[in-house]
């Protein structure tokens, strides 16, 4: 059965800002508190706080981007976030744009697959050392470590790798626990993801990633005009070439001039939902049958128009139709 989760919808500028959050995950049926990369306040420092005021909930990283922070510094980061809140924890990295790669890097990875193969194969070769002896993390072309973290007893990290297209899919089937995905339709995750996560997983012999969906959503309402909440949910998204390339692939064309129209495109293809409460419900049931195991409610269009009060209420009513809260 799919679990759902909870997105902070905004980008926190203060750590309390995100205890709210923490709190319905606590007190409901939420499976998990998620946050992607923030560039003010850093996620994993945002849940050490939530952990330190009394909230210590299972968190999880959906993505972090790889160019910010060697490998050794990730596995660190994920086990000391495991250790302050005492739960489990998913730790998603990607690789992000070829922009930013080149902004901090100086030049794009030749081949995201292998760096997000590599990185990722580091950062479990350093979480799995459990003895006194250094631990061999493994090499490659972008990313090598011979080292060990201090043993010492910690709820497990869980790797995720944010997946857009087959190439990651498959890759994810290969070295991660959870395949993240981001403004993939439920048609799109059956057709092309999920038959790429049991390619790469079967090649590497072992076990299909569980896949999280992060879904962006909101209720329909007389003041609301869809393709604008859409717009406010996602607007750096659909500018950017690798998402523009991955909603084609789904049969979306989000390419157009016009920022409204790009929305509405999400909107039209499954990519934001947009309906009253059952239908709603019935869309996210689509990501049950299409194989998701858990489902992140992502109202961030509705808090940057409404307000985070109004994503909070939202967050309540659909949780409970849902069986969580």
């Amino acid at each position: 059965m799919t679990a759902y989760s909870v997105l902070i919808p905004f980008v926190p500028r203060r750590p309390e800002q995100v205890l709210p959050y923490a709190a319905l995950v606590q007190w409901t049926g939420a499976r998990r508190l998620w946050q992607g990369q923030a560039m003010v306040l850093e996620p994993h420092q945002t849940f050490a706080h939530v952990a330190g005021a009394g909230f210590r909930v299972p968190v999880g990283l959906g993505v972090t981007l790889m160019p910010l922070r060697n490998p050794y510094e990730a596995a660190l980061q994920a086990r000391s976030l495991a250790m302050l809140t005492g739960q489990p924890v998913v730790a998603g990295y990607g690789p992000g744009g070829t922009s930013i790669q080149r902004s901090l890097l100086g030049a794009p990875y030749r081949s995201p697959l292998t760096a997000a193969r590599e990185y990722l194969g580091v950062v479990r070769g350093l979480l799995a050392g459990d003895s006194e002896e250094e631990v061999a993390a493994a090499g490659g072309e972008y990313f090598s470590c011979h080292g060990r973290l201090a043993p010492y007893p910690a709820p497990p990290v869980e790797l995720g790798l944010g997946v857009l297209r087959p190439g990651m899919a498959r890759v994810a089937g290969e070295v991660a626990d959870v395949a993240i995905t981001w403004l993939a339709s439920a048609d799109y995750l059956a057709g092309q993801i999920m038959p790429a996560l049991r390619e790469g997983a079967a090649a590497a012999g072992r076990p299909v990633p569980r896949v999280t969906a992060m879904v962006p959503l909101a209720l329909t309402r007389p003041e609301r005009e869809p393709a604008e909440v859409a717009l406010a949910s996602n607007a750096a998204h659909l500018q950017a070439p690798h998402y523009q390339d991955m909603l084609r692939r789904s049969g979306i064309e989000a390419r157009d001039e016009e920022p409204l129209a790009r929305a509405k495109a999400l909107v039209d293809g499954g990519a934001f939902l947009s309906d009253d409460l059952d239908g709603l419900t019935e869309k996210l049931a689509q990501y049950e049958r299409a194989g998701v195991d858990e489902v992140v409610l992502n109202l961030t269009g509705v808090a940057n128009l409404f307000g985070p009060q109004a994503a909070m209420a939202e967050l309540k009513t659909l949780l409970s139709a849902l069986g969580a809260s």
